[in-house]
């Protein structure tokens, strides 16, 4: 038996590459504690209430970039697509500063409210950011802004630790 160039080719490289391995939920919070995930959900719910949902979903999605929590961006970014936020407002968002021109006045001083509680660096909230919500929000407004934050910060924070597995949410249809 004689071989050729052509039996002795490797295969042509593939182009696709294989993702890396899906991690598992680490804890099934909302199974072992019901009825702290049944609060989580009224808390969500009294939250939400009231707020822009443009609005809201700038905030879900800036704190959970801020605080990594790849199962909440997941989550908000497809629920704002699918009420009709655009690809570009999101994209920019990790660099809202930069990119002021994407958002009104009134979301950047959310935003900014936004990281200033998520990240709390000084131990407290600027006068400063606090001052600028402020101007932007009446009272009522400011308080349903400052218990989203808080609220999304929760979520993260039980994404981040539970370990939840981003990539599997559908959003419901409205």
């Amino acid at each position: 038996m004689t071989t050729t160039a052509a039996d002795t080719t490797a295969p042509a490289p593939s182009h696709e590459h294989e993702h890396a391995h899906e991690h598992a939920p680490r804890l099934a919070l909302a199974e072992r504690v019901p009825e702290f995930y049944r609060a989580m959900i009224r808390l969500e719910t009294a939250a939400a209430k009231d707020v822009d949902p443009t609005l809201y979903h700038l905030i879900k999605i800036r704190a959970s970039q801020v605080n990594r929590c790849a199962f909440c961006l997941d989550m908000h970014t497809k629920d704002a697509l699918a009420e009709g936020e655009t690809v570009e407002r999101i994209v920019q968002l990790t660099a809202w500063e930069e990119s002021r021109h994407f958002y009104t006045e009134r979301e950047l001083a959310a935003l900014a409210l936004t990281e200033a509680v998520t990240v709390l660096t000084d131990g407290f909230v600027p006068d400063e950011v606090y001052a600028k919500a402020a101007a932007h929000f009446d009272e009522t407004e400011l308080a349903r802004v400052i218990a989203a934050i808080v609220t999304i910060n929760a979520w993260n924070r039980i994404g981040v630790t539970t370990r939840l597995t981003p990539g599997h949410y559908t959003p419901r249809s409205s």
